[in-house]
């Protein structure tokens, strides 16, 4: 079974109004394969959701950065999947490795975070990936592994997950992992899931890459077997962001 493309643009905590309607302009002008040929999401700040999801063109969709672990009430500065349920948000981005380093979330809170945004009704771009420190040391599947049972262990239906794998190392530092590394990990990711999952899962669930993903290295990393997409970062604040998308078709005459 051919597995949809995947684009996600994840804008961190870039833009002001302004420059947000720039962005989404650009997007809302440009030519890019139909839906059947790429699912695209957009993730900006809490604050600017609601505008985006008012101005975006109906074929691509929203997604929040972050979500609460459980039901919302007395967490000061939190925001509950309830709430981006109710102003029709259908995504959210859970376990960044920029949440799991600077915030301490660990692979058990992700995996809560998860399991809690999916029986809400949201769909969820789960975070995987290792330090450069653990792929120097020989452990970037031990690493990945855990992040991914932590998941796994909490969720039954897959259906509404993709697996954004993202070396830790190659996360806004021009480094990028070669073609030839992501497809490594995809393919060993997807060979757990077979193992502990199902087969079905394995072979439905996208598996996207993230880390300095731009216009020049998108293709050739798109035209790996295992890479079902991308999370991008900050290319997704610029114009190539559609080069991205357009990536997509390296899959069609596959």
């Amino acid at each position: 079974m051919a597995r949809n493309f995947f684009v996600g643009g994840n804008w961190k905590c870039n833009g002001t109004a302004e420059e947000v309607k720039k962005i989404v302009n650009t997007l809302n002008e440009a030519q890019v394969p139909s839906q059947d040929v790429v699912e695209v999401v957009v993730s900006p700040p809490y604050v600017f959701l609601p505008m985006v999801k008012s101005i975006l063109r109906p074929d691509f969709y929203v997604a929040a950065q972050n979500c609460w672990v459980k039901k919302g009430g007395a967490f000061t500065g939190e925001v509950s999947a309830e709430m981006l349920v109710n102003l029709d948000i259908p995504w959210v981005i859970l376990g960044h490795s920029e949440r799991r380093a600077l915030l301490n979330e660990t692979n058990e809170f992700v995996g809560d975070k998860v399991a809690y945004a999916l029986a809400q009704g949201l769909k969820v771009i789960a975070c995987v990936g290792e330090t450069l420190e653990q792929r120097e040391s020989g452990s970037t599947m031990d690493v990945v592994a855990a992040q991914t049972k932590a998941i796994a262990d909490r969720v039954s239906n897959w259906s509404d997950v993709v697996i954004a794998y993202e070396p830790v190392w190659a996360i806004g530092t021009g480094k990028v992992a070669s073609p030839a590394q992501a497809q490594e990990v995809h393919d060993e990711l997807r060979k757990w899931l077979a193992k502990n999952v199902s087969a079905d899962v394995a072979a439905t669930t996208r598996i996207i890459y993230g880390g300095s993903v731009n216009g020049g290295n998108c293709k050739e990393l798109g035209g790996q077997a295992d890479v079902d997409g991308f999370l991008v970062g900050g290319a997704s604040l610029k114009p190539e962001f559609i080069d991205i998308i357009k990536a997509a078709e390296v899959k069609k005459g596959a």
